[in-house]
């Protein structure tokens, strides 16, 4: 029996669903905003977060969903039903992406929802069980006045918040956030500005987890580009790190001779499928549940992993609610010694502050659907 087997024919039953709008300002210097889908039966609420990146597209949902999902399901009826209803109803969205990140929204929703009317949990569901979740902390490394900041408190900060262009990132906030807890792992986005110094500076750590080159993202802000001299520095400076999604050319693919498996792959891992148009056979994967859209596919390609013996670790989209606790809770079955991408919502605030849960996170107490904490 797959693993989605064992959820395939929970039933499900709608009464009622509902959206509603988040918003909040992150640690990468933009705006979040998310929308939680509700779905209500029986007495009880699923929930899952639809964490497509336009924030129009997120007010034209709640402005035009019109459709029905309410009536009597099993979990994966619901999910065929869903391919007959139009999930951007103003009209396709810019990035193939956000089909199926709204598609996970409304399906891990509605997984949340099965597992409570089956009053069970997905550990218990999948005869599994959850275990303590490490995490990294992940975040770029500006310049200290890049965004406005006010770095040493005087009041001098860059007002229009445009920065120095030509100032150097630094890895100030990596030691601000290990002088709040020096057993912190990081997982860093590194950008055409990393200089040998900055790259030495994080060495000394013993901190940095993954070092993310973002060559397979296209048309978004933060678009890396193949860079021979940056991949062979962090590589060189940075032994013990894994770094995700690198793009191979000619010239690249020579810096990584001897070093494939160190190499994980992102952007492109989308179902089990994708793994066979990947150019060797990986040894790392990171698993964002959203990028898969359904349950089914998420669970295949889980399985294909296992299989295979892949290692894998989650990421996140920066969710703002449910969802993260959602990605707790699959780490915690799946790849909990992982360098999981899923660190607690407060460590995506603006700025570093104490008090926040360690890592690792351990395994809730009362479990409950798709959640994490019981609530």
């Amino acid at each position: 029996m797959t693993l989605y087997d064992r959820m395939a024919d929970l039933p499900l039953r709608i009464d009622d669903w509902d959206l509603e709008r988040l918003e909040a300002d992150t640690s990468s210097g933009f705006t979040r905003v998310t929308t939680v889908v509700s779905l209500s039966g029986d007495g009880t609420v699923g929930r899952g977060e639809d964490v497509t990146y336009d924030v129009d597209e997120h007010d034209a949902l709640l402005d035009a969903a019109d459709f029905d999902l309410t009536g009597e399901h099993t979990l994966d009826s619901f999910s065929a039903a869903l391919d007959d209803v139009d999930l951007f109803p103003a009209g396709d969205p810019d990035r193939e992406a956000f089909f199926h990140y709204r598609r996970w929204g409304f399906e891990s929703a509605a997984l949340d929802l099965a597992l409570r009317q089956a009053d069970t949990d997905l550990a218990a569901a999948l005869d599994r069980e959850y275990d303590p979740v490490r995490f990294v902390v992940s975040t770029r490394l500006d310049a200290d006045v890049a965004q406005g900041d006010d770095a040493d408190g005087d009041g001098d900060g860059d007002p229009d918040g445009d920065g120095d262009e030509d100032a150097e990132p630094t890895a100030e906030r990596v030691h601000e956030w290990l002088a709040i807890d020096p057993a912190l792992e990081f997982k860093l986005d590194a950008t055409e500005d990393w200089t040998p110094d900055l790259v030495a500076d994080l060495a000394a750590t013993d901190a940095v987890r993954i070092v993310d080159f973002k060559a397979h993202y296209e048309g978004t802000e933060v678009d890396g580009v193949p860079d021979p001299a940056l991949y062979r520095l962090v590589l060189d400076s940075l032994p013990g790190a894994i770094v995700e999604d690198p793009a191979l050319t000619a010239e690249t693919d020579l810096v990584f001779e001897g070093r494939r498996d160190r190499i994980s792959w992102d952007v492109p891992f989308v179902s089990a499928a994708s793994l066979d148009a990947l150019p060797f056979a990986p040894t790392w994967l990171n698993v964002k549940p959203s990028r898969f859209g359904t349950v089914e596919s998420l669970f295949s390609a889980l399985e294909r992993c296992e299989r295979e013996g892949i290692r894998l670790y989650g990421g996140g989209q920066f969710e703002l609610d449910v969802g993260r606790k959602h990605l707790h809770a699959l780490a915690s079955i799946f790849y909990p010694d992982g360098p999981n991408d899923v660190a607690p919502r407060g460590y995506n605030e603006p700025e570093p502050q104490s008090g926040l849960p360690t890592s690792p996170l351990p395994p809730p107490n009362d479990p409950v659907g798709l959640d994490w904490d019981g609530s």
